[in-house]
């Protein structure tokens, strides 16, 4: 068995295979997801697994360099903006953000190499993780 905090499998090896600059993006419940995209279901219920949890275990494993939210977030959900600032800074990392609309965030979903569905159901609770090195 794993030592390493995060134990699913499938997130885990989804993290392993993730390059330099490649992206994984973690959603809340209701974040469509593209055809072709590999889809990690991590949804139980409403508000579990919570979307600011499932970040903290995946940034265990995960370096990041960039992440892309959506501009909305901050008028409509800037409490998970702020947790999530949190939660970054306590694994010493300081990823460029950069922020699209809503609509340009969904589009680049795309070109992720997963996306991670928690069960988060507060608004614009999304965010694209683009891979850093570690050294």
């Amino acid at each position: 068995m794993k030592r390493t905090r995060l134990l699913n499998s499938e997130l885990s090896y989804a993290i392993s295979q993730v390059g330099h600059t490649a992206s994984i993006t973690l959603c809340d419940a209701g974040l469509p997801i593209p055809t072709g995209v590999k889809r990690i279901d991590l949804a139980i219920e409403n508000g579990y697994p919570s979307f600011i949890r499932t970040l903290d275990a995946l940034l265990s494993e995960m370096m990041v360099e960039e992440i892309v939210v959506a501009s909305e977030i901050h008028q409509k959900n800037p409490e998970i903006f702020r947790a999530m600032v949190e939660v970054f800074e306590k694994y010493a990392m300081k990823p460029v953000v950069t922020e699209v609309s809503h609509e340009q965030f969904k589009q680049l979903t795309r070109e992720s190499e997963a996306i991670v569905r928690t069960g988060e159901c507060t608004p614009y609770a999304n965010v694209i993780l683009k891979s850093g090195v570690v050294f």
